[in-house]
């Protein structure tokens, strides 16, 4: 096995320049860092170009086998000093394990009530670990997608792909505008549940709810407009007992799939 000691390898080179979305938007890359992160990865079937490791750094059994049955099915795997992972990883105390990963390429065409019957969509989310959050907590109440609407962060930043511990890589993850998918919304009857500090409606009073159905988020500074909301067939808010008004957008979505999930006539 050989070992890569310079920083100057184009394959390094390339994994570090993905931490700016602008490289990551070009080359439709990203970085995946950690053994439960790349693990996932591998399980469900990401397109990965290579993965970097550091020997030194590598305690994991599974690690190591993950590392040697990617090498048998002739993935790309680049052993390297210490050092020179140090120099790519963004977390202190790295694992040793990092992927370079083909975004996939999921579109609101795609979608429908048959293959995604319960989704989720935010309008303009600023905070990348929102975003991971978010698939997360779709993971774990069973729903189906999560649309990105308008101006979004980057859901393949590093932070991002770390909150959703790997539920990135199983659930469409789709970016379009809100006209659009309003569109693809009312031509496929989901039923639209919007949330506002100012809805109308408390959320302990939801009535029973059938599915296709999307629950949309507004941004963290601005929630829905007016418009937007018009658009919802409820508009739900969660009340605030304390001095802040709003809870973290990724908290809020949290509490509101688990309300759906209990509403929902199955």
């Amino acid at each position: 096995m050989k070992t890569l000691t310079s920083r100057n390898n184009p394959k390094i080179k390339q994994a570090r320049l993905l931490r700016q979305r602008k490289q990551r938007d070009a080359s439709g890359l990203f970085v995946v860092e950690g053994i439960h992160h790349v693990g996932e990865a591998v399980q469900a079937g990401a397109e990965i170009a290579y993965l970097i490791y550091a020997p030194q750094h590598l305690t994991s059994d599974f690690a190591r086998q993950l590392i040697q049955e990617q090498e048998q099915r002739g993935l790309e795997c680049l052993a390297v000093e210490q050092e020179v992972f140090d120099s790519l990883a963004e977390k202190e105390n790295p694992q040793g394990l990092l992927a370079v990963v083909h975004q996939p390429q999921a579109r609101l065409e795609s979608l429908n009530p048959a293959n995604c019957p319960w989704v989720v969509a935010v309008v303009s989310p600023q905070d990348p670990g929102n975003i991971g959050a978010i698939l997360r907590s779709i993971d774990a109440v069973g729903a189906s997608a999560l649309i990105l609407l308008d101006n979004s962060a980057d859901p393949y930043q590093s932070s991002a792909v770390r909150a959703s511990m790997g539920a990135i890589f199983w659930y469409p993850l789709v970016h379009t505008s809100f006209a659009d998918f309003s569109a693809w919304a009312q031509h496929h009857q989901y039923t639209l549940i919007g949330t506002s500090a100012h809805g109308s409606l408390d959320y302990r009073f939801i009535s029973p709810l059938t599915l296709p159905l999307v629950l949309l988020l507004g941004s963290e500074r601005q929630g829905l407009s007016p418009e937007q909301a018009a658009r919802c067939q409820q508009v739900v808010r969660l009340p605030m007992s304390g001095r802040v008004t709003s809870l973290n957008l990724a908290v809020a979505a949290g509490v509101m799939l688990y309300i759906i999930q209990d509403k929902i006539k199955r």
